[in-house]
């Protein structure tokens, strides 16, 4: 058993208010909940409305499926989200 753990930040800089922020971040993270069935929470920064962090895990079975979940994640982001991703940090444990 491994847990596969991503950290995204990305850089959103049309967001005028905390409440706009929330909006897009509500929707990233149920998207991703949703989509790959991973725990996925804002996990900083929540007081810079331009600036998102999110953190997402999940527990899988081998470490080839934590590599392929996390690129597919990856992928879905960069797809699904305006942001700008700024950084992307991945761990396997």
């Amino acid at each position: 058993m491994e847990i596969a753990a991503m950290t995204f930040r990305l850089h959103a800089p049309w967001v005028r208010s905390l409440k706009e922020k929330r909006m897009i971040v509500k929707s990233l993270v149920a998207k991703l909940q949703n989509r790959y069935h991973v725990s996925a929470a804002e996990i900083g920064e929540q007081d810079t409305h331009t600036i998102l962090v999110i953190g997402v895990a999940a527990v899988v079975p081998h470490h080839a499926m934590a590599d392929s979940l996390m690129d597919g994640i990856s992928a879905f982001v960069e797809a699904s989200c305006e942001a700008e991703i700024l950084e992307e940090t991945r761990e396997i444990r």
